[in-house]
């Protein structure tokens, strides 16, 4: 866990940005029924644990301008700890997180009215919780009962989403040291994935995609990780054409390509890595053709990755390599979508790489932070989409700065139709690394699992 001292000094930061008068409210998530007297397991929200390190649920935050940290959180309960833990408690709140008050939950509605008065800003996360602007609404309500007396309501109402996000867009040091402890647990799991099918597969044994899912989930468990950081997709064959496909009960056949989009999260940071790799650890000529392409559109994306390089240059460098490369294998048709440049300006290569190259990548998989330069707002241009007639707005893309962290994960997926050759259908390739930005270029973090076709088929041998 990261130091008190460290959730002190973002919650400074955040209260410095809040106005004269201003004051912050956020909850961490609210419990979720799974089914008859069972919830959900329970996952913190991450905004509110960035600024309190506290993982319990049923906890508010409140933040003023001057820095004072007001905690709500569910009391001391002996009969309730019995079933559900230890709780942290209020009295107990002030020196282990650094707050300066901390009170029951069963107080908040009592307090908040209160704290909310002559402010004259309120924050908050905006269209995160569900029932939290009503509730919200509520307590003005109250406050605006009391203006007879003398109170003020708050003449505006910000998302504190806004703050937030920038402030979590720069990993710090810790940051990046968790995530890169995560991309190691990941990366291993990758490799004792790969390593089962072929080993099952030589043994005659039947592979099924829960085989390879229920592995991912030992390894990332067994190295201390908490939870997965997202569904695994874990998608043999054609199945791998289906972007989102969940690990399901599809036989693994010898010869089929696998693709692994898994990774665990670790003391609330996730990793994010994609690998396909053939079943049997032997690529087939058609196979290798395209592996090769989409792993070269990937070296394309790190080499654009950089301090100063705007968020968009990846994929458009992902993109020509894996546009010329369709032209060349005979994916798309030179005669009928013209040359590389109007591959690209007609987005014909979208019937096989219909996704973007990069997100980026935090406590949430598809972690918080504008795409958009904040300074360049205002630079407002429409174009026409050449493949659904549709205007679209643009504005220029963020410039990655040190601390970022992004994926790279460029892929071909090829379904069958009309003029595509049949020793290409079915097979669905996807290669994703976890990048963060540095003042030289980037460091990859997930590259403890091999990428190069030749590697990963020397991995998978006996």
């Amino acid at each position: 866990m990261v130091k008190s001292s460290v959730y002190s000094q973002r919650r400074a930061q955040l209260a410095s940005q809040l106005g004269s008068d201003g004051i912050a409210i956020l909850p961490t998530a609210f419990e979720r029924a799974r089914n008859r007297d069972s919830d959900y397991l329970y996952r913190h929200d991450s905004y509110f644990y960035y600024l309190t390190g506290f993982s319990e649920p049923n906890a508010w935050i409140l933040i003023d301008s001057s820095g004072h940290t007001t905690l709500f959180c569910q009391p001391k309960d002996m009969e309730r700890e019995i079933w559900d833990g230890i709780r942290l408690g209020p009295g107990a709140a002030q020196d282990s997180l650094g707050v300066d008050a901390a009170y029951s939950i069963a107080e908040l509605e009592v307090h908040m009215p209160r704290m909310l008065e002559n402010r004259e800003v309120l924050w908050y996360p905006m269209a995160t919780h569900s029932g939290l602007e009503s509730r919200i609404e509520g307590w003005l309500q109250k406050v605006r009962s009391r203006v007879r007396y003398g109170a003020l309501c708050p003449e505006q109402i910000r998302d504190v989403c806004v703050l937030l996000d920038e402030m979590r867009l720069i990993k710090d040091e810790t940051e990046q040291a968790t995530m890169r402890k995560a991309a190691q647990i990941s990366a291993q799991a990758h490799i004792r994935a790969m390593q089962l099918c072929a080993r099952m597969l030589r043994e005659g044994k039947d592979v099924r995609e829960y085989h390879l899912d229920a592995e991912l989930l030992h390894a990332f468990r067994q190295h201390g990780s908490q939870y997965p950081a997202y569904a695994s997709i874990v998608a043999a064959g054609a199945n791998a054409c289906v972007l989102h496909y969940r690990a399901d009960n599809a036989a693994v056949n010898n010869g089929a390509l696998v693709l692994i989009d898994a990774g665990c999260e670790l003391d609330s940071y996730a990793s994010d890595i994609t690998r396909t790799f053939p079943a049997n650890g032997q690529f087939t000529g058609a196979q290798r053709a395209l592996y090769d392409l989409v792993e070269a559109s990937q070296q394309a994306a790190v080499a654009a990755t950089r301090s100063g390089a705007r968020f968009t240059e990846p994929h458009e460098a992902s993109v020509r390599v894996l546009a010329q490369g369709m032209l060349d294998v005979g994916l798309l048709n030179k005669d009928k979508v013209g040359g590389l440049d109007d591959v690209i300006e007609k987005r014909a290569y979208f019937q096989f790489y219909m996704h973007r190259t990069s997100h980026w990548l935090g406590m949430d998989v598809h972690d918080c932070g504008s795409y958009i330069e904040p300074s360049e707002k205002g630079h407002l241009n429409h174009r026409k989409d050449a493949l659904t007639g549709e205007v679209l707005s643009n504005r220029p893309a963020r410039i990655l700065r040190p601390g970022m962290v992004l994926t790279l994960e460029p892929g071909i997926y090829v379904r069958p139709a009309s003029g595509v050759p049949e020793h290409f259908n079915n097979i669905g390739i996807r290669i994703e690394d976890d990048a963060i930005v540095t003042n030289t270029g980037c460091e990859l973090i997930s590259r403890d699992v091999p990428v190069k076709a030749q590697a990963i088929e020397e991995l998978m041998r006996p």
